[in-house]
């Protein structure tokens, strides 16, 4: 069984890989996501490997194996299905969520993450608009396009962020964004490549590249 500790890197190699679209992971890659020294990182990777949970030679990077990306899996799901619950079930905001789940998210029994996905009525997204990991680890379609890859004059819905951290979801909020939202993309700057978005109701907002980095959109057809 894995530790909390264990669990954690499992889970940042799994999202860091994801980024990287499948490509092993490096170690300073594990120690910014970690806020850990390298060699603190090595050391665990070491323990990982040696427990088969993942694929690891020094400079070449590392990988999930498929019982440490089933632990991974498990992990997100539980963090995912817990955030619903504190939105939906106990009205937290979705920027007040993270670090609970993320200690909810180490809880063991599986009876209870069960119970919980039947009580919440088997959600496929979470609050942020990530898919959430059936029982067997089966991740639902997603489909979206960073918005900073988009094109200008393209129909968009904003269907979630890939940054979860309170100041960025803070600002989101203050933008007037959100999960649904209808847009269309009508400037892209030449010069700081800011984007400018119009809702149905004609109302204008200016964001930067960087927080259009953060929102997963996919393109409407036009009518």
């Amino acid at each position: 069984m894995a530790s909390f500790t264990e669990e954690n890197y499992l889970k940042a190699i799994f999202h860091l890989s994801a980024q990287n679209e499948g490509k092993a992971v490096s170690t300073n890659e594990l120690a910014e996501v970690t806020q850990t020294r390298a060699a603190s990182v090595t050391d665990m990777l070491k323990k990982l490997s040696e427990k088969e949970y993942i694929y690891y030679k020094k400079y070449q990077g590392v990988t999930l194996t498929e019982s440490g990306s089933q632990i991974a899996l498990k992990i997100i799901r539980k963090h995912r299905l817990w955030e619903v619950f504190l939105v939906e079930k106990l009205g937290f905001k979705w920027d007040e969520i993270h670090d609970l789940a993320e200690e909810l998210e180490h809880i063991k029994s599986k009876e209870l993450t069960d119970k919980l996905d039947d009580f919440l009525g088997h959600p496929k997204f979470d609050p942020h608009g990530d898919p959430i990991p059936d029982a067997q680890g089966n991740m639902p379609s997603v489909g979206t396009t960073q918005l900073s890859k988009m094109e200008q004059g393209q129909k968009l819905t904003i269907m979630g962020v890939s940054e979860d951290s309170a100041p960025f979801l803070q600002h989101f909020d203050r933008l007037g964004l959100k999960l649904g939202l209808e847009v269309s993309l009508t400037d892209i700057s030449d010069f700081d490549h800011s984007l400018e978005l119009q809702t149905e109701s004609g109302q204008n907002i200016r964001i930067s590249s960087e927080v259009a980095q953060n929102i997963q959109v996919k393109a409407r057809k036009l009518s």
